[in-house]
């Protein structure tokens, strides 16, 4: 298995297409919950060649795209009281409600982009006059190296060094989109990476309740499809299970090691999603015995709250009920180059996938 190349072999695709059209008789309408599968079926003109009875929603699944103004605007309290505030790239242009991250660089802030937290901690390391705050922003998927990160510099008696946290959870955001009266969802395609991390288990109890399928899914054009072609066949003969399509990289026990260096730096509590509100034991927050390490306890910023831009659709199009062609502002007043909210922005938001890729999408 090359676990690539034949993914994206287009006579495969094509063949699972024609299968999907084959067995749709009813309107069914699929969300997939990250922003990576939204950018393959965008970019790839999957969306266009689907049965018009099957109508893919996007979901919440962009770590930076959820994430609270107030947020933004702490790390960028940070960076004007003079700490080294790092973050990945995705972060810097999103608009927090007052400038960026990227603005408070230009206006002095020594903001750093990284590639990982580690480096955050060698930093620290190399500037112990220097208080340096990593953005720690992300689903399960990057909370393993950023509680390592914090392992670390526990364990080279680096006292200069803190995350500001911003983690959360799949399977409670997609609890909360069921629950909203205004859901149409019939099937989810789940979040193939954040799987490998977390393994299927807390999926189960989703499905039994709600009695909605979820299809683990990969990325490639081939898993997309086959991921939406193993949804739509649950829906026809109605049936509602937990499937793995992306079982050559998802384990049912996900990964053990993370999961415990999740579990050792992190306790699950209540998180604020942007377009959502807060939802219970929905995200990561640090332990007590690490305290020390926590940004927002450590500089006293925990108060700050702003309102959400109200120009901005972005919690409508996050919880799936618009789609970002649908905003007035989408292509005017917000753009790549000048953008009202995260999914413009990010690399795996709705609006930029849109923006980019499609025109055919827009009407």
């Amino acid at each position: 298995m090359k676990y690539l190349s034949e993914y994206r072999n287009l006579e495969a695709t094509k063949k699972m297409l024609d299968e999907i059209h084959k067995i749709t008789t009813r309107e069914w309408n699929i969300m997939e919950i990250c922003g990576g599968q939204t950018h393959g079926l965008v970019k790839n003109g999957i969306l266009e060649l689907l049965p018009e009875k099957v109508r893919m929603i996007h979901g919440p699944g962009c770590p930076v795209c959820v994430t609270p103004l107030n947020l933004i605007d702490k790390a960028i309290e940070l960076l004007e009281q003079g700490v080294i505030v790092c973050s990945y790239g995705d972060m810097i242009r999103v608009p927090g409600s007052k400038k960026s991250l990227l603005e408070a660089k230009a206006l002095g802030g020594d903001l750093r982009v990284l590639y990982s937290p580690i480096e955050a901690v060698s930093i620290a390391k190399q500037n112990p006059d220097k208080e340096v705050v990593f953005f720690a922003v992300g689903f399960e998927t990057t909370a393993p190296a950023n509680a390592l990160s914090v392992l670390h510099a526990e364990k080279e008696n680096i006292d200069n060094y803190s995350i500001l946290a911003s983690h959360v959870l799949v399977p409670p955001a997609m609890e909360a989109i069921l629950s909203d009266e205004l859901s149409t969802i019939n099937a989810f395609l789940g979040a193939g990476h954040v799987c490998a991390i977390m393994g299927l288990q807390e999926y189960y109890p989703l499905v039994k309740k709600y009695k909605i399928p979820i299809v683990v899914t990969g990325f490639e054009p081939l898993d997309l499809v086959q991921g939406i072609y193993m949804a739509v066949k649950q829906l026809e003969e109605g049936r509602f299970d937990l499937e793995n399509q992306y079982a050559r990289v998802v384990k049912e026990e996900g990964n053990i090691s993370a999961i415990k260096v999740i579990e050792k730096i992190f306790e699950i509590g209540a998180r604020e999603w942007r377009g959502i509100g807060k939802i219970p034991k929905s995200g990561y927050v640090i332990k007590e015995a690490y305290r020390r390490f926590d940004a927002e306890a450590k500089f006293n910023i925990s108060d700050i709250k702003v309102p959400e831009n109200s120009n901005c659709i972005a919690g409508e199009i996050l919880r799936g009920i618009k789609k970002p062609h649908q905003c007035e502002q989408f292509g005017k007043a917000c753009k790549p180059s000048n953008p009202l909210g995260a999914p413009m922005v990010s690399s795996e938001g709705a609006c930029a996938a849109y923006y980019h890729f499609s025109t055919n999408l827009i009407d």
